[in-house]
């Protein structure tokens, strides 16, 4: 069937992945029940708001046209930049020469990031006729970046073949499901690529695709060859609609559908309730069916939009009183997930200023990151559930891809500033809000390292010491949270009168040496690339000798510095964590 035969339609899809040849995940059987209306609340005895937010519609786009044979035409094999990529393309190009010595092969290295587009080679590809095979998806970004990008080119003509590691065979088969081409023909080889000499790579080009059992070299040629089937010429739109309201004729029934459907975070959450849902609504001078924002798990995943009703049904869950909501809603206009789909394990970390946190009665001293305040917990919880259920994250494989996980992630590290023990500005002033103004900021980050005190003859090299393992990035992921005790002896011994001098101390002295630094994986994913592109600083840090020393945070402005705790010893925290977004809480009141 020709591309011009295909048939337009529009059909009402389940707010599941249907269509993906996936392995059945955590809540697909409760979603598939709900779709069906098992839970359709007529009639029953009990009834709750679904937490769940808005997927969009997804529109089929058909794959483009294939030749009959790989006669006369160039297969460029391009290296998305990810880990030894290049190196496993290499000899899948050796390879494929050996078996079609008359098929002309390009090898080239995608410029820029591995999501950003190269759009002088796209074009070249498009002008040349030519096909494409690229690699690697290895990681829970680069992995939906090969898609995309595929799915981009067959947009213009070009007839591809995604390859990535089997383990992350269920993420880009929903990535390509969403994004409008369920029958992207991906071709698979075994995990992990990375760190395989030339040897094992050539074996995993001559071998089998571990999940079709098919020969990797077989199964490329059929990929750009092969007719396409009737839903791969399919165009139209699917819509996935989610029941505002679900029932059940017991609250037993209602907690083991939450919990099975993959709506809580693993800890019994309160259901709900029409009751429950409108006493949270009256802390907002906002309707309910205003529109709050939209969310992602990551850039190539989709954007799912969400109510302040919506919002409002996961601060219930999360146990928060209706005077939190400003608080809350203001996180979910922030747009920025609690749940960030990486490989590397991500958290959240939420700081509130202003005269809220006394409103609320925040806890900013004694024990501030842990436990011990309803406030900070629940509202931390609150932004995880929402993150989970309106951003449509957190699904392991699918949309949450976490090696370890987080344990932060249960709560966000959520806590205020202690404004009043503080000898600088509070962190939002330094943001451009006004001191009476209340805000939240959220951080992003994995890890924490400690101190004690400020020790007055080598307080230097204990401070390099405390970021020593914190991988240079992009973003300048630093953020310091200091004791109050500490705090003040940064700045009447030390000499620090702000925040901003501190941070620079870190830039000016914090380095790497620079084959070390330029050897980082992250560094390479990353920075190469913008300073191949002449972006500085990182162009300027390319250029150096080879053995001078490159500063590990690029830009002092991103180094954050927030004073919390009870006084009771100087112990402190520096993080990686970046500072990415503050909300005015007064605007949601």
């Amino acid at each position: 069937m020709s591309l011009e035969e295909s048939t337009p339609f529009s059909i009402e899809m389940d707010p599941i992945l249907d269509g993906c040849a996936l392995e059945a995940y955590p809540g697909e059987t409760m979603e598939r029940r709900i779709a069906n209306g098992d839970f359709d609340p007529e009639g029953k005895a009990f009834t709750v708001f679904n937490p769940r937010g808005h997927p969009p519609a997804i529109r089929l786009r058909p794959m483009a046209a294939r030749p009959k044979s790989l006669e006369g035409r160039t297969v460029y094999f391009v290296d998305v930049r990810f880990m030894n990529g290049k190196d496993f393309l290499l000899e899948l190009q050796r390879a494929f020469n050996e078996r079609f010595p008359n098929v002309r092969t390009e090898l080239r290295q995608k410029r820029g990031g591995y999501t950003e587009d190269d759009h002088d080679l796209w074009a070249e590809i498009q002008a040349n006729q030519g096909l494409m095979v690229m690699a690697i998806g290895h990681c829970s970004t680069c992995a939906p970046a090969v898609a995309v990008h595929c799915m981009n080119m067959e947009d213009r003509g070009i007839p591809t073949t995604p390859i990535v590691t089997q383990a992350f065979q269920d993420l880009v088969a929903a990535i390509a499901y969403k994004a409008g081409m369920p029958e992207l023909r991906f071709t698979f080889v075994p995990h992990p690529i990375g760190g395989k000499p030339a040897s094992e790579l050539r074996a995993c080009a001559l071998g089998l695709d571990p999940t079709t059992q098919i020969p990797v070299m077989d199964e490329i040629l059929d990929a750009l060859t092969r007719e396409l089937t009737q839903a791969e010429c399919a165009k139209g739109q699917l819509e996935r609609h989610q029941p505002r309201l679900l029932g059940a004729n017991s609250e037993d029934e209602l907690h083991d559908m939450f919990r099975d459907a993959g709506w809580s975070d693993g800890l019994p959450v309160m259901l709900p309730t029409p009751t429950r849902v409108a006493e949270m609504l009256k802390a907002t001078r906002h309707a309910p069916n205003e529109v709050v924002g939209k969310m992602r798990p990551t850039e190539t995943q989709e954007d799912w939009s969400y109510t302040v009703e919506q919002v409002a049904a996961n601060a219930v869950m999360a146990g928060a009183k209706p005077e939190y909501f400003p608080v809350i809603l203001a996180l979910a206009a922030s747009q920025v997930t609690a749940v960030h789909s990486s490989t590397s394990s991500f958290a959240a970390m939420v700081v509130v200023n202003g005269p809220i946190r006394h409103a609320l009665r925040m806890n900013s001293g004694l024990g501030a990151l842990g436990p011990f305040n309803h406030a900070n917990a629940t509202i931390g919880r609150a932004y995880g559930l929402l993150s989970r259920n309106l951003g449509g994250g957190a699904v392991p494989g699918l949309t949450y891809l976490g090696s370890q996980g987080n344990p932060l992630n249960y709560s966000s590290v959520c806590f205020a500033e202690n404004e009043e023990r503080s000898p600088w500005p509070p962190f939002h002033v330094q943001k451009g809000f006004q001191p009476e103004q209340s805000t939240v900021s959220v951080f992003r980050g994995r890890t924490f390292s400690h101190l004690l005190e400020v020790r007055e003859k080598t307080w230097p090299q204990q401070l390099l010491n405390l970021v020593s393992g914190f991988t240079p990035t992009p973003r300048t992921n630093l953020t310091l949270l200091v004791e109050p005790l500490a705090a003040r002896t940064f700045k009447n011994r030390e000499g620090f009168e702000t925040k901003e001098q501190l941070a620079q101390w870190f830039h000016d002295n914090a380095k790497l040496d620079y084959k070390t630094y330029w050897d980082y994986q992250l560094v390479i994913n990353y920075i190469e690339p913008l300073a191949r592109k002449g972006q500085e600083p990182f162009a300027s840090y390319l250029a150096q000798d080879e053995h001078s020393e490159v500063p590990r945070f690029a830009d002092p402005k991103a180094i954050s510095v927030v004073v919390v705790g009870g006084e009771k010893n100087a112990y402190w925290f520096g993080t990686d964590f970046g500072w990415l977004k503050s909300v005015c809480i007064d605007d949601w009141s």
